[in-house]
Formats: C-alpha cells, structure tokens, sequence
C-alpha cells in the first residue's frame, strides 16, 4: 500500500467541539464558493491521482467508492456543504481545500487503543458506517485499525469512516489520517496540508502535533 499511498495523522487533545466558531464557518464559505465551478487543470489532475491512489488489488474507486473528498466537492457545487461540528468542519475544509480524503476519528471512542494500523482491508472485513447500520466492505480498500492487545479493529477508510468512532459535541480528542498519492510529485505537498491542517486545529485545541506516518 506504501507505494501508492502517504499518510498523515494529525492529533488534537483539549478541542472545544461544542460550539461552533465563526472564523471556521468564514474559511468553508468563502473555499466553497471558490469550489463551485470547474477545477483547474492541475487541481483536477491531482483529483484523479487521489482517486488512482486507491486502485489496490481488486478495489476500484468509482460510484459509491470514490473517495471522500469527492463528495464534498460535489456538495459545494450543489450549495449542500455539510456543517457538523467544529472539528469535523476543519476536516471537511482541508479535505475540500487541498482535494485530499481525510479520516477523523474521536480517540475516546476505541478505549485502550495501543497503536493504529493501516493496511488493505482482507475480504471479510467491513464496518458500520452510518446511523442506519449500513456496512461498508473493506476489501482491497485502504483501511485504518485501531489495535488493541493485537486486535485490529477496523475504524477508518477514505471512503467512510465508521460510525462508531464519529466526533459528536462531547468529543475532546481526535485523530485524522490525511491519504496523500505517493506518487504525486507536484503541489500541493502533504507537509503543507498537515501543517495548514495543524494550524487551524490549534484555535479550537490545548495541543496539537503532526506527523508522516507511511
């Protein structure tokens, strides 16, 4: 998976998550009027690499698998951007902004967690992803584990991320893969998206680090 993805995880402990902030929602008005009409040339191109970066084994990033920056993209130019909560708003601005899926998870919500694993998905795991129960297979399609006294519990994917670990207004620390194309040589780069990332963070958290993890 190495030579297709880069991750970035981003850590926020402290984070005021019950109320919203004006300095977030005036950066997610002004990107998304920004995002919809027609991406540039270069911007669409890198679009596509982060769609390929999930071509592994079987999986096929097309319909209800693409990634989740796709979405988003589609939301703002239909005017339907999603407002959450604070955190999950920075996320889907950085998403949105640099065109990148991005993973949030709240950390208190997998108790006793020893590391996170990412990998492909093996044929028989999936997770729930939404209110309504529905699953999402995670075959051949990069995953993010939480691992606990070596079980490896599936939380994360660029596509969805599962409904279990979901930030809500009680949640107060966070995690968040950043899926980069490893093989993308251009701009953006992932230590700037991390860093942009991290700097917002920082207005709403006590702490906040940053790291290339794959």
């Amino acid at each position: 998976m190495s030579e297709r993805i880069q991750i970035g995880m981003v850590s926020a402990s402290g984070v005021q998550n019950s109320r919203m902030h004006q300095a977030i929602e005036e950066r997610i008005s002004k990107l998304v009027k920004r995002r919809g009409g027609p991406l540039p040339e270069t911007e669409d191109a890198f679009r596509k690499a982060c769609r390929d970066m999930l071509r592994i084994g079987s999986y096929k990033p097309t319909g209800r698998g693409k990634p989740a920056s796709e979405y988003l993209l589609r939301a703002a130019s239909e005017e339907a951007f999603p407002r959450i909560n604070p955190v999950a708003d920075i996320n889907n601005y950085i998403s949105l902004a640099y065109l990148v899926p991005i993973s949030l998870w709240d950390v208190d919500k997998i108790k006793d967690a020893d590391s996170w694993l990412f990998r492909a998905g093996l044929e028989n795991e999936q997770f729930v992803f939404n209110p309504s129960g529905q699953a999402i297979g995670l075959h051949d399609l990069a995953s993010g584990f939480a691992v606990i006294e070596g079980v490896e519990t599936p939380i994360v994917t660029p596509v969805k991320d599962c409904q279990l670990t979901k930030t809500d207004g009680n949640t107060s620390n966070i995690a968040a893969a950043v899926y980069y194309p490893a093989f993308w040589s251009g701009a953006p780069g992932l230590p700037d998206i991390l860093q942009e990332f991290s700097g917002i963070l920082k207005e709403i958290s006590d702490h906040v680090e940053i790291a290339i993890i794959i």
